[in-house]
């Protein structure tokens, strides 16, 4: 049997940082993680070959070479999977789907041709897909009814990836989110029960890479690391040890909650175990929009005070906000803002809230009528609200526009990323000194052009170069990438704007200003309850 792996197209994100791999010659920032760990759990006589589109696209060899077509996707890739689908339907192939986005809303992907649609947890519905195949069947839907115990997942086939075209690899140590956040789909998807792989199961995919010649970045991809603080700190204690022994040829970053804070002993093991930024779901410094949600572990303590602990321990943050919950009061994205430039957090994700398919959100604004009619939400950061909000959307669209667009201001950034990193403690361990890449060495040549010289950043960039060279000189290097962040960001920033407005100015064209005042009404109603 042989199976054509195809990964859909990512659009420009926030995620995307086109311009920051352009200066390490580099195309994509991670690979399909799903799809190698799909190729690992079917039969491994079986042959495989995976085309990635965000690299190349795949040819009519591959295409005719292909008995079973297999595509897995994320709902931000929805145009491009469902486009692939229909291009392997024109060549007469079984096609395959399966990830978060089928998962959500399979009639979508069985509408344009999908013949196989392996749902849910591969572990449990991919050996139902092999049974079917063995007995000749050419369709089928396949779902779990459990969570599979993912200490039996074997080493994804990082061996079909083309290394060189990616930034970083990505390895996934546990599923699930203990937390009840009302619109995260991830609960949705993985359950609340974190659920983790061995230590020994971790450090094998680590070993794996190590043997292909991987030297670089890899991310964690759990979507929250600490949700099973007690596993994490085994698994960090033995990845102490293994770092060491490899003379620390990866650095690791991940996703995390914010109580990560509180936890002295985590930060501490994730910063000695070869850990350097963070993500963490801030959302929004409003209370009552926290509360509103269900994030109520971001109501715990000072948020503030919080990332400062997390930087002093030596992580980057990188922090996630939302614009547009219910009850929000005007202004938030001014308040985004001077949190964020108050905290010091150099880059972060900033979108307009989306009620995605089946969460607590969804299911709450489908019952009070309030989804747009033909509006898939996702996570871009260039996609309008798919939902009345309670204020005027054209006037939450137009504050999260210039909130956007200030953030990314190239001055302010930088300003932002060198208080962070005055602040930033360092491990005790110190990677062996080696011979930087030449295509490193041009990355920080341009970036050098043009921050510190073409742009209006030129007199802030060599003070804060230069200060950090006094001040803390550990964390140069980590700085200069940080700084070059700023290229994508410059570009990205324009591209939200123009799509906004594109998408606002054709929703007032059509009349559709949201009739806020009555969503308001319930919106309060349901506030209230929550209260009491």
């Amino acid at each position: 049997m042989r199976i054509l792996l195809v990964y859909p197209i990512f659009p420009k994100t926030f995620w995307s940082y086109e311009k920051i791999l352009e200066l390490v010659d580099r195309k994509v920032l991670l690979p399909p993680l799903g799809l190698v760990t799909v190729a690992a759990i079917l039969p491994q006589e079986w042959e495989f070959k995976l085309v990635d589109r965000n690299i190349r696209a795949a040819t009519e060899e591959e295409w005719a070479w292909a008995d079973v077509v297999i595509l897995s996707a994320m709902i931000v890739q929805k145009q491009d999977l469902l486009d692939q689908i229909q291009e392997a339907k024109k060549r007469g192939k079984l096609v395959a789907v399966g990830g978060p986005y089928p998962t959500s809303v399979p009639h979508e992907v069985e509408n344009v041709g999908a013949d196989f649609l392996i749902l849910d947890e591969g572990e449990i519905t991919l050996p139902m897909f092999i049974e079917a195949i063995k007995r000749g069947e050419t369709s089928g839907t396949f779902r779990a009814t459990e969570k599979p115990d993912v200490t039996s997942t074997p080493i994804p086939r990082f061996d079909l990836l083309e290394l060189d075209a990616y930034d970083m690899m990505s390895v996934q140590f546990s599923r699930g989110c203990p937390f009840q956040c009302e619109f995260c789909d991830i609960i949705v998807l993985y359950g609340r029960k974190p659920r983790t792989k061995t230590p020994a199961q971790l450090l094998a995919e680590l070993d794996c890479l190590y043997e292909l010649g991987w030297r670089r970045g890899v991310f964690m991809v759990d979507d929250n690391f600490i949700g099973n603080k007690r596993n994490v700190k085994l698994l960090l204690k033995e990845l102490k040890v293994w770092m060491a022994e490899h003379k620390y040829p990866f650095r690791f970053d991940t996703e995390a909650s914010i109580d990560l804070a509180q936890d002295s002993e985590m930060l501490e093991l994730m910063v000695e175990s070869g850990f350097s930024a963070v993500f963490l779901g801030i959302e929004t410094p409003d209370e009552d929009s926290l509360q509103m949600t269900k994030k109520f572990q971001n109501t715990r303590s000072s948020l503030t005070e919080a990332v400062e602990t997390i930087i002093k321990a030596g992580l980057r943050p990188m922090a996630g906000f939302i614009i547009g919950f219910d009850g929000e009061k005007a202004g938030a994205g001014d308040r985004i803002v001077r949190f964020a430039e108050q905290a010091a957090i150099p880059s972060t994700t900033f979108a307009m809230l989306q009620a995605l398919p089946n969460t607590a959100l969804w299911h709450r604004l489908k019952k009070e009528g309030r989804l747009r009619e033909n509006q898939d939400g996702n996570i871009n950061q260039t996609t309008l609200m798919n939902f009345l909000p309670t204020r005027p959307l054209e006037e939450l669209a137009r504050e999260y526009i210039e909130a956007f667009c200030t953030l990314y201001d190239p001055v302010q950034y930088l300003d932002r990323t060198y208080r962070c990193f005055l602040l930033m403690g360092l491990p005790s361990w110190k990677a062996p000194a080696k011979m930087p890449e030449w295509v490193v060495i041009k990355a920080l040549l341009i970036v050098i052009w043009r921050q510190g010289i073409k742009r209006e950043t030129r007199w802030k960039f060599w003070h804060h170069l230069f200060s950090i060279l006094k001040r803390n000189p550990g964390v140069i290097e980590h700085y200069i990438a940080a700084c070059a962040h700023n290229e994508h960001f410059l570009e990205y920033r324009q591209i939200v704007r123009d799509q906004i407005e594109s998408q606002l100015a054709e929703y007032l064209a059509q009349g559709a200003e949201t009739p806020y005042v009555l969503v308001k009404e319930k919106a309060e109603e349901k506030a209230e309850a929550v209260v009491s």
